[in-house]
């Protein structure tokens, strides 16, 4: 079974499920085609965040880290010298080393059983043939076009034929990143072990064209989101410095299962502090659907985020928030109306990091609410990425949240197709942050994909939207583990987000007791909310969360696959 947030990339990677490929294989050549399916969502140029199950060691999760660390002089003092108090959200100067396509190779290397050529195939296909371009797609090229056509004139050429916005359904080639993939593709096939061929085609992509046109490239100073013009610091270097790989997976009991989540690298383990907080209260303080319980959730949510925000990073103290006396008191925080602080937790020996609380009336880009990608016309994006989820015949199953290296993140680097990503953008210049730009380490990121396990079923589920990607899935579990629904009906039923954290990208805004909901969550569940405090926003009836999930069912001996109909683009297929 396969689930994804795009039709195309389900439909190629149930194709690998049924020419014989394990699911590692499968959702590495849906996420290389998301690439071209997607591309105001993801690209090569960007990262991911994956966890996952083998058939053979069912019972431990494991995380497939695909974050790319700062490059060696992006330092804050260098960041300073250039006139910028934040990191900007668009232009090289922002860009990490890329993570994702190392990240799929090492999956299909380690866990795969096809040769990349063959993995590779249907998105080279769409690159020459086309791919048909989202009306998302197509609204974002849009809000960049004049950026492109003033001063990145090579995203221009790529995005702009005649230099017009191409229509939606508009076929979309991309030779150039062909080329590149072709590329890895004959290096891999070269080899006579297809594991050594993977592995090749990984030092081919750290040391060959990509590292070295990028670095080249994006050296030449060009325009940033801050209106100004800077160079990028990344070098052939950086790229060969990095290397994609595994880590333990963070994980809490809830109510008989276990949740598993990437490190405090990410923001994931907020979900675990959130299911922590909730564990030990009354089912109907669970339930989204009643005012109280939407409440509960929206209070905790913020308590959760806040610890986030002040807290996380490489090395973050884990094992004290998620443990028992930290978590009581966070539960003890919840109050009968809607806190309009940012109250962090605190940890012993350790004073949390408070972030400058910049109220979003002064913020150019409007709030994203529904999982796509809200962007300015100098490029800042919030709301990206892209999702998929496997399970195969065997059990081993997959859940991945790629992203960044968006069409609109920095100028396309001619001779590959693709720019690189933004994901410094998360980092702070200031010495005092967990999450401060260092060089070398790597930024906290939003991607956020789960794993839940119980002795007879395995669940992986995920989804796009920044910020709100922990916050959309938290729903989901309740309904499902308190509610007994079924992954489609808690995909489907309506939601809710709260705003009231510190924006993850530039220009890293708050809002202080703000709360998103989906109008389907009933007029009484959203005045009650309103009657406590929250200053509630309606979105509309479809407009929140592009959750995807599969499952595995020992019981039954059965899997499933559950997709969002947002949109109308996500879908889940199997048999």
């Amino acid at each position: 079974m396969v689930a994804s947030t795009h039709w195309i990339a389900t439909a190629v990677a149930q194709g690998v499920l049924e020419r014989g490929g394990n699911a590692f294989d499968a959702v590495v050549a849906g996420g290389f085609v998301l690439h071209l399916a997607e591309p105001h969502l993801n690209g090569p140029g960007g990262d991911l965040v994956g966890v996952f199950a083998t058939a053979a060691d069912p019972r431990t999760p494991v995380v497939l880290m695909g974050q790319g660390p700062a490059p060696a002089g992006a330092s804050i003092a260098h960041f300073r010298a250039e006139g910028l108090d934040l990191v900007p959200g668009a232009g090289g100067l922002a860009a990490a080393v890329p993570g994702a396509v190392d990240a799929w190779l090492v999956l299909l290397r380690d866990h795969g059983t096809m040769g990349l050529a063959d993995v590779l195939s249907p998105a080279i296909g769409y690159a020459r043939d086309g791919t048909p371009l989202l009306p998302t797609t197509t609204a974002t090229i849009a809000h960049v076009a004049d950026l492109f056509r003033a001063h990145w004139p090579t995203s221009a050429s790529l995005w702009l034929p005649e230099d017009e916005v191409p229509s939606a359904g508009t076929l979309h080639r991309n030779p150039a990143y062909a080329e590149v993939l072709e590329r890895l593709a004959a290096t891999a096939s070269a080899r006579r072990d297809r594991a050594e061929g993977v592995e090749a085609a990984r030092t081919e992509w750290s040391t060959g064209i990509v590292a070295q046109s990028a670095s080249a490239f994006l050296g030449v100073p060009h325009r940033h989101s801050t209106g100004t013009d800077h160079a990028a610091v990344i070098t052939p270097a950086d790229f060969a410095a990095f290397s994609a790989g595994y880590e333990d997976a963070v994980t809490v009991p809830f109510r008989g299962h276990t949740v598993a989540k990437a490190g405090a690298w990410t923001q994931g383990p907020a979900l675990l502090e959130a299911l922590r907080i909730l564990e030990p209260l009354p089912d109907e303080q669970l339930d989204v659907g009643t005012a109280d319980g939407a409440h509960t959730i929206i209070e905790t949510l913020k308590l959760a985020l806040a610890d986030r925000d002040a807290h996380y990073g490489d090395g973050a103290p884990l094992a004290e928030l998620l443990s028992d006396a930290h978590v009581a008191a966070r539960r003890a925080d919840i109050g009968p109306t809607a806190s309009r602080e940012w109250r962090p937790g605190a940890v012993p020996g350790r004073d949390p990091f408070r972030p400058p609380l910049r109220q979003r009336a002064d913020d150019p880009v409007a709030f994203a609410g529904a999982g796509e990608p809200t962007v300015a016309p100098t490029g800042e994006t919030r709301g990206d990425t892209c999702h998929i989820d496997v399970v195969d015949r065997w059990g081993n199953i997959v859940s991945v949240t790629p992203s960044g290296g968006w069409l609109q993140s920095s100028p396309t680097v001619p001779e590959l197709g693709f720019c690189l990503g933004t994901r410094l953008q998360m980092t702070w210049l200031d010495e005092s942050a967990p999450s401060a730009l260092r060089p070398g380490a790597r930024p906290r990121t939003t991607l956020s994909p789960t794993l839940v396990l119980s002795d007879d079923a395995t669940v992986a589920l995920g989804t796009p939207g920044g910020d709100q990607q922990d916050q959309w899935q938290l729903p989901m579990l309740l309904r499902m583990i308190v509610g007994g629904w079924s992954a489609q009906e808690a995909i489907d039923a309506p939601t809710l987000h709260t705003t009231a954290l510190v924006d993850s990208f530039w220009p890293r805004t708050w809002e202080p007791a703000g709360v998103y909901v989906e109008d389907r969550l009933g007029d009484d569940v959203i005045q009650g909310l309103a009657d406590r405090g929250h200053e509630v926003v309606r979105a509309g009836d479809w407009r929140l969360g592009r959750l995807s999930a599969v499952g595995l069912d020992r019981a039954q001996g059965t899997v499933w696959a559950a997709a969002n109909p947002r949109g109308m683009q996500g879908y889940a297929a199997g048999r």
